[in-house]
């Protein structure tokens, strides 16, 4: 592990979730929240997660090598376990607090991390609802997404079916071209408004829960869509048997085998609040 820990920003203090906000969360599933960091805060940090992204990074294939999942983005997981620097932002009270008032839960676990750095050049993202992966029992899981840099919709903005999450699972499709296409025909049918900002800035970020369909173009700007994300699930989230490989792999991997029924409580998950 990275144990060099220069002197970062404190993200201890919390940030106001207002009724209004955490309503049309639930009500859209997915919602945006302007300067969580600051822009120096957003500096710090960026350093150090794109170092840790680019060290740790196993992704060598040429991007018209790739599957359509590899070429939609460079994904690098649970980094918080390999370096103290990102530690201190993975596990930051001021983001678990507003996943919390968001979802309306009295605290939350990690399920994990991703860095999501969308190449020049990189595909498009298909719909796809991020739950479809996860054995967990409740509905309240949410995803932080937030850029390191300023974008826009070139460079692959986040783009959402708002209302699309109250369903549950909707098809047994991973990310793929199948999963493009059938969610495309399903958004279409249930006329679900498809939103996404314009433009956010490093340190907005926007937040979503695990069943709310959602969706990225590609990158077609000459920068890097350098991306941090954090998944949280409420407290008292349970681990359901695996339905298919995806969650077998899941369960193995970030709930490290726990018994099924049993809550999602791992040494991986731990208690942020």
């Amino acid at each position: 592990m990275n144990t060099t820990t220069p002197t970062l920003p404190e993200l201890n203090d919390t940030r106001e979730i207002f009724p209004a906000q955490a309503e049309a969360f639930r009500r859209d599933g997915h919602t945006l929240t302007s300067n969580v960091l600051s822009a120096a805060e957003a500096a710090a940090y960026r350093e150090v997660i794109a170092d840790a992204a680019n060290q740790y990074n196993t992704e060598k294939r040429r991007i018209e090598d790739r599957d359509t999942y590899g070429k939609a983005f460079l994904q690098i997981m649970n980094l918080w376990r390999v370096d103290e620097r990102v530690k201190k932002f993975v596990l930051a009270r001021r983001f678990a607090k507003m996943a919390a008032d968001l979802m309306g839960v009295s605290n939350v676990r990690i399920y994990h991390d991703q860095a999501l750095f969308k190449e020049p050049g990189g595909g498009p993202t298909p719909w796809h609802q991020d739950q479809y992966y996860w054995p967990i029992d409740t509905h309240n899981t949410i995803t932080m997404w937030m850029p390191l840099v300023d974008i826009d919709v070139d460079m692959g903005m986040l783009t959402f079916a708002s209302g699309s999450h109250k369903n549950g699972v909707v098809f047994d499709y991973e990310i793929s071209d199948e999963s493009e296409g059938a969610f495309n025909e399903y958004v279409s049918r249930h006329q679900f408004p498809v939103t996404r900002a314009s433009a956010m800035n490093a340190g907005d970020a926007t937040w979503h829960y695990g069943y709310t369909i959602h969706s990225a173009p590609g990158n077609r700007s000459p920068h890097m869509r350098e991306v941090m994300t954090v998944i949280y699930i409420a407290e008292d989230a349970k681990i359901t048997a695996p339905k298919h490989k995806w969650q077998q792999n899941d369960h193995a991997t970030w709930l490290m085998g726990l018994p099924i029924g049993g809550p999602a409580a791992s040494e991986l998950n731990p208690l942020l609040l």
